[in-house]
């Protein structure tokens, strides 16, 4: 269950739970953290880590994007020129 953060609103995570919702290694969930993927925080004595659900649904948008991305590249990188410009034979045609 995630907990609220009084002063914002805004719902933080356990690395645990992020980490079963990005199936990932709670290692790898913190990792993001501390290089900025995922905004996180330590609170309570001693110190634990908090994620922003926020930042999760944030990071899963730009994994979303970055796969788009990929997608496109290769698809391009398949084309054979002269399909492209209309020249030539196509290899396979429909």
């Amino acid at each position: 269950m995630p907990e609220e953060r009084p002063e914002t609103g805004a719902q933080l995570f356990a690395p645990a739970q992020v980490a079963e919702m990005l199936q990932l290694p709670v290692d790898e969930v913190v990792a993001l953290v501390l290089d900025g993927r995922l905004r996180g925080v330590k609170v309570g004595s001693p110190a634990r880590w908090r994620i922003e659900a926020e930042s999760v649904s944030a990071y899963l948008d730009d994994q979303a994007e970055e796969a788009r991305r990929i997608a496109l590249w290769r698809e391009s990188n398949a084309a054979s020129f002269p399909e492209l410009w209309g020249r030539g034979s196509v290899r396979n045609p429909d």
